[in-house]
Parts: C-alpha cells; sequence; structure tokens
C-alpha cells in the first residue's frame, strides 16, 4: 500500500448523501448565514439523519441536563456550526465502513473518542473564543475521518500485522503513519474533505496539522495550536488519562492560556463520558 493507492481509494469513493448535500448548500455563505428553518427541515426530511442527531447530542459526553427531543430545539442550544459537524461526522461514517482494531479500538470507542474531541473542545475553548469555538468544535468531531479511510485500506492489504505491532510499540502516531505510508491520518482527512469539497478551510488545517510550513496565517496557527491540544488530551492511544492531560496542558500553558482550567474540563468531559460507559 502506497501514498498513491490511498489517494486512488478516496478518489474513488462516492458522493456524500443527497441530503448532506443539500445542507452543505446551506452553509456556502457561512455558518452564521444559515437560514435555520430550512436547515431543521432538511434533517427532519431524513428521519435516519435526525435521530441520529438528536442521539448524538443527548449522549451524556456532551453533558447537556436536560433531554434535547427536537432538530429545532438541538440547533438552537448546540449552533448552526456544531449541527454541521454532526451531519458530517454521521455522513462520513455511513460512507466509510472501516476495522479500527488496527489502531487499537473497537469502532464505538473510535466514535467515543471523535465526541469526546469535540465535547472538550466545546467546553474548553468556549470560553476563550466563543467564535473560533463553534467553528473548531465540529472540525475536532470529524477530523479523525483519515483513519477510517487508513484502516479501510490496510485491512485490505498485507500490512495488517505490521501495521499494529509498529502502532503498539510507538510513541508518536502520526510520525509512525507517516514513516510508513508517507502520509498522516490528518493529512488524509484533508484529502478527504477536498475530495467532497467540504470548508477548504477544514482541508488547509488538517493537511497543516503535521506538516506546518512557514506562510501560515496567525488565525490557522491558532486553530492548529488548539486541535493540537485537543488531539494530545484525546487520541487512539490515550483518552483523557493523567499523562495525556498533563501534556495537554503542557500545551495549553505554552499558548498562554490557563492549563488549570483546561485540566479542570478534561475531568469533567472524563467523567461524563465514564458515566455514560456504565449506562450503556
Amino acid at each position: 500500500m502506497t501514498y498513491e493507492s490511498l489517494v486512488k481509494s478516496i478518489e474513488s469513493l462516492p458522493p456524500l448523501s443527497n441530503t448532506t448535500f443539500l445542507i452543505q448548500e446551506l452553509y456556502a455563505n457561512g455558518a452564521g448565514n444559515i437560514d435555520i428553518i430550512k436547515l431543521v427541515k432538511i434533517i427532519e426530511s431524513d428521519a435516519l439523519l435526525a435521530a441520529n442527531v438528536l442521539k448524538m447530542i443527548n449522549a451524556p459526553i456532551y453533558g447537556f441536563s436536560k433531554q434535547i427531543a427536537s432538530v429545532s430545539q438541538a440547533v438552537t442550544l448546540f449552533g448552526t456550526q456544531e449541527i454541521f459537524g454532526l451531519v458530517l461526522h454521521y455522513a462520513i461514517h455511513e460512507k466509510i465502513k472501516a476495522n479500527t482494531r488496527i489502531y487499537g479500538v473497537s469502532a464505538t470507542t473510535f466514535n467515543d473518542i471523535c465526541h469526546l474531541q469535540s465535547a472538550l473542545l466545546m467546553q474548553w475553548y468556549s470560553k476563550i473564543d466563543p467564535r473560533q469555538a463553534q467553528f473548531l468544535t465540529s472540525l475536532a468531531l470529524i477530523m479523525e475521518s483519515g483513519k477510517l479511510v487508513l484502516a479501510q485500506e490496510i485491512t485490505k492489504s498485507n500490512y495488517v500485522k505490521e501495521f499494529k505491532k509498529g502502532y503498539e510499540a510507538c510513541k508518536n502516531t502520526s510520525e509512525y503513519e507517516d514513516s510508513l505510508l508517507g502520509t498522516t491520518s490528518y493529512y488524509i482527512s484533508g484529502l478527504l474533505f477536498e475530495h467532497w469539497n467540504l470548508e477548504p478551510i477544514y482541508v488547509d488545517v488538517l493537511k497543516y496539522i503535521d506538516y506546518e510550513k512557514d506562510d501560515i496565517s496567525p488565525k490557522v496557527i491558532s486553530y492548529l495550536d488548539t486541535l493540537n491540544v485537543i488531539k494530545t488530551a484525546v487520541n487512539t492511544k490515550d483518552i483523557l488519562t493523567k499523562k495525556s492531560v498533563l501534556l495537554a496542558c503542557r500545551e495549553v500553558n505554552d499558548m498562554g492560556l490557563n492549563a488549570d482550567y483546561f485540566a479542570e474540563v478534561a475531568l469533567r468531559v472524563k467523567r461524563n463520558y465514564l458515566f455514560s460507559l456504565k449506562n450503556r
């Protein structure tokens, strides 16, 4: 398996669902210009999508104290940008079925990781920069999508045992992916979103996250720093462990932000997650 074969695999993927395409069109002029009534109607027209959006939002991971019973209520409380992320997350997971065991986690745990990354970012960064938090919360939810592509392709190849053995032994997941495949799962996420014509800024951020360039704008650097904190705290090797949260706190401190507050939020998100595991 090579980088070229991964690219071909992405290029062969079918378009996202018609419902997702219609929602993408609504977001063409930015999340702040969404016709909320139209958004709600489109989601509600797809019963399975509507049910899954509500299921995801009501997961204990997000920490809402009351049950969200309708799509319109979800959009109002969660925000249009975050709803977009949930729609994309559902659509991507419907299109790409992969055995995530090569990363040492079940499909359920992988899904949890995606939601934990999103929930952690939302609950932490909303107090720092609410507008930026809205954008990054949706991106955090879907930034691991490239791992689905890699897992799918590796499972088809003869690399399964080799990959799993190396992955278990490696300290840095991205460095390991790059050494073996010539790319990383985050860069693949960028290619994936490019293929589906998703937000160009999503594509740029994900391509830069492991391969930073000198001409990156300060805004994108801020995005990268924030997402790096999240993926340090929550990833396929460490899900809000003492070690991963401590490392993330150091990154928060390097950003000039309050590391104690981040640790407090991380603990709260972890408690919600453990509670959700007990009640499954």
